[in-house]
């Protein structure tokens, strides 16, 4: 009975992953070359809620240090971006892509009614809901739901994950969340897997068991369809034994074949200092600066910088003043970076944070958040904002 029942809930796991699975476009041509203009979404969520303003510090600003005296970042060690604002100096490789002018910086976001929770937070940003609505469906799942539904080349969205985010789940349509294409291959080949397909029996009173079948015939295929793509390109850059560093060069990998999937989701963390923040965020951004060098070496190399765009957000900033435990507390706005060949405005792209106009303690948010997803949606992806979002926002300049 323990077998049987570990067998069940393996296919049932299976099932679940090729539910997340869309049917991927048969490579256009042989070789790694890839044509210009396929567009694709690089989404890197810092989990636990990131401290915005000691990422693109105030070093000039008094207030900063009054309310930071032990935290603050010191003026000498904030890597300068103008005569006002700073980066964290973990943050070497943004600091390059700012000069050379491949980031952009977007301050002061966040939504109206903020929610201090990690989870109803980051449901919000995942989702794309307003803070009183509740969800089920993510904005990228929707995107796929739009792109997807009756076409015969559907888009596709891929996490590197165990489990796959509400952002990636649509109605119909889901991505597919996988930490390795060659143990996905692995697992789904499995002889049990196999054996079992090839005992289906249809059953037109059994409707639910016919689509596990179906499902699992998908996955098995589309697995090793992924597979075939992994092995066609392998980076010669230098990636970090970190996990981000190892996820960041499976996306490399990918983006350099023809599997053609337009989007990518990542998450690194988590943030949540309340306590010793200094030397956790510090390790966290060494590990994103690290991961996104060679990264962007990658895309450079093979001529993809200018068709991929990396965007960072985090479900919430911190409180401006320090606590007690030489950490932070749950806040509100936050910043956004914004990576890429294919900017048409960069740098700094709007006012940084006002601490002389705090609410409760807590930064004001300037930016709705759906408005970058908009942005993202329509200039780059190609799709009806609009529609995906459940209303019109408006759009910005960065693309």
């Amino acid at each position: 009975m323990l077998i049987h029942r570990r067998r069940f809930l393996q296919v049932g796991s299976l099932a679940s992953a090729s539910l997340m699975l869309p049917k991927f476009l048969k490579a256009m041509e042989q070789g790694n070359f890839v044509p210009p203009g396929n567009k694709v979404l690089v989404v890197v969520q810092l989990s636990g809620g990131n401290d915005g303003l000691n990422t693109v510090i105030p070093y000039r600003n008094d207030i900063y240090y009054k309310l930071r005296p032990q935290l603050g970042i010191r003026k000498n060690d904030a890597l300068a971006l103008n005569d006002e604002l700073g980066i964290h100096p973990a943050l070497k490789t943004f600091k390059s892509l700012y000069d050379d002018g491949s980031l952009g910086v977007l301050n002061n976001v966040g939504y109206p009614n903020p929610d201090r929770s990690h989870f109803r937070s980051m449901d919000i940003w995942q989702s794309a809901s307003d803070s009183r609505d509740y969800w089920g469906t993510g904005w990228l799942g929707r995107f796929l739901d739009a792109q997807c539904k009756g076409c015969d080349k559907p888009t596709q969205a891929l996490e590197i994950d165990d489990t796959l985010s509400l952002a990636l789940k649509g109605n119909d349509v889901k991505g597919l969340a996988l930490t390795d294409p060659q143990r996905l291959y692995g697992a789904s080949n499995d002889r049990y897997f196999r054996d079992l397909l090839a005992k289906q029996q249809h059953d037109d009173e059994h409707h639910n068991v016919d689509y596990l079948y179906k499902t699992m015939a998908e996955t098995i295929s589309s697995a090793g369809y992924i597979q075939q793509q992994f092995k066609t390109y392998k980076s010669k850059e230098s990636y970090p034994n970190t996990e981000l560093g190892k996820n960041m060069k499976t996306i490399a990998e990918l983006i350099m074949t023809d599997i053609n999937t337009s989007v990518y989701y990542v998450s690194h963390g988590s943030f949540d200092t309340h306590v010793g923040q200094q030397n956790q965020q510090q390790r966290l951004f060494s590990q994103l600066s690290d991961a996104l060098a060679p990264f962007v070496a990658d895309l450079k190399k093979n001529h993809r910088f200018n068709d991929v765009l990396v965007m960072t957000f985090s479900e919430f900033g911190r409180r401006v003043a320090q606590n007690a435990s030489g950490g932070t507390d749950h806040g509100t706005a936050n910043n956004m970076f914004l990576v890429g060949g294919g900017l048409k405005e960069k740098g700094i792209l709007n006012d940084g944070p006002n601490l002389t106009e705090l609410k409760d303690g807590d930064l004001q948010f300037r930016v709705d958040f759906k408005s970058v997803y908009a942005t993202l949606l329509k200039k780059w992806l190609g799709a009806d904002d609009a529609a995906i979002l459940q209303k019109s926002y408006e759009h910005l300049s960065f693309i």
